[in-house]
């Protein structure tokens, strides 16, 4: 099978004229527990709960009051644990071009992510509760709308920038283990999501990786949380239900399109995972 260089990212619709999305999520729908990679930077405050993400093939727990940042083109997914409610502020990069002229640096907690700065924000640190507010009062002010509300929001999310640059650099030598370990397989990912249905094997996408496939199961489950056959179902389930929502394709026709040649299983799988059977999703 040919491989592709990479996943194909999320399309992340942000406004030309105020490219910012500010969204609360309360837990982890089944169908967006994939791994996944956007060009937009992400900011996370966790309003309730905890649960954790895999970030480019690393752990990160989190729990009520954390901070989470997440790099363009990063590879990640969230787990819930309990009751988890989340606050996400995504914005294009370039929009702060202009600040960056005066403060090329504004932007280096992302871009040095791994190295000089973590994915989740130390919450011992005496600023840290300062950034949470900060996050807060952006949500608030998205929600509202009101008279230059957006002027409001830019000048607090340079603030939030400014004060993670201040406050939260560390001096880091070079790229964790884990990141390296995480290009092995990224070409693996990408086949699989180019050509879901396909009757993959384990040994199969060992080879593609170039491992055992006893090391290539191991390393897959530190990057991704689950092992690649389980993953490979995720995919198909998910695909399935955006073809059940999007669609007039019948049942089996779908559970065929996605990789998935016993309807009875199907149904089984689907029921399990998505929590509806196939024929209640579409009605």
């Amino acid at each position: 099978m040919k491989l592709f260089p990479s996943i194909s990212k999320d399309q992340i619709e942000l406004p030309q004229a105020f490219p910012m999305k500010i969204s609360q999520t309360a837990g982890v729908s089944p169908t967006f527990q994939r791994l996944h990679w956007h060009t937009a930077l992400e900011m996370n405050y966790i309003q309730k709960g905890s649960g954790y993400y895999l970030i480019n093939g690393a752990r990160y727990d989190f729990r009520q009051g954390d901070l989470i940042l997440i790099n363009s083109n990063d590879l990640h997914r969230a787990f819930e644990a309990e009751d988890l409610v989340m606050t996400i502020v995504m914005f294009d990069p370039a929009y702060l071009a202009l600040e960056q002229r005066y403060d090329p640096e504004l932007l280096v907690p992302f871009r040095e992510m791994g190295q000089r700065f973590d994915n989740v924000l130390d919450r011992r640190h005496p600023e840290h509760t300062r950034l949470a507010e900060i996050i807060i009062q952006m949500a608030a002010e998205f929600e509202r709308k009101e008279p230059h509300f957006e002027m409001v929001i830019r000048a607090q999310l340079i603030q939030f920038l400014a004060y993670v640059n201040r406050y939260f650099a560390k001096n880091k030598a070079g790229w964790p283990q884990h990141a390296r370990g995480m290009e092995t397989i990224r070409g693996v990912l990408a086949a699989i999501e180019a050509n879901i249905a396909y009757p993959w094997t384990l040994r199969e996408l060992a080879e593609a990786a170039h491992l055992s496939p006893s090391r290539f199961s191991a390393l897959f489950v530190q990057a991704v949380g689950t092992s690649p056959m389980d993953y490979l179902i995720q995919l198909r389930l998910s695909q399935a239900a955006h073809l059940l929502e999007s669609t007039d394709h019948k049942i089996i026709e779908v559970a065929g399109e996605c990789g998935f040649r016993n309807l009875s299983n199907f149904n089984r799988l689907f029921k399990q995972h998505i929590g509806k059977l196939p024929s209640e999703l579409r009605s």
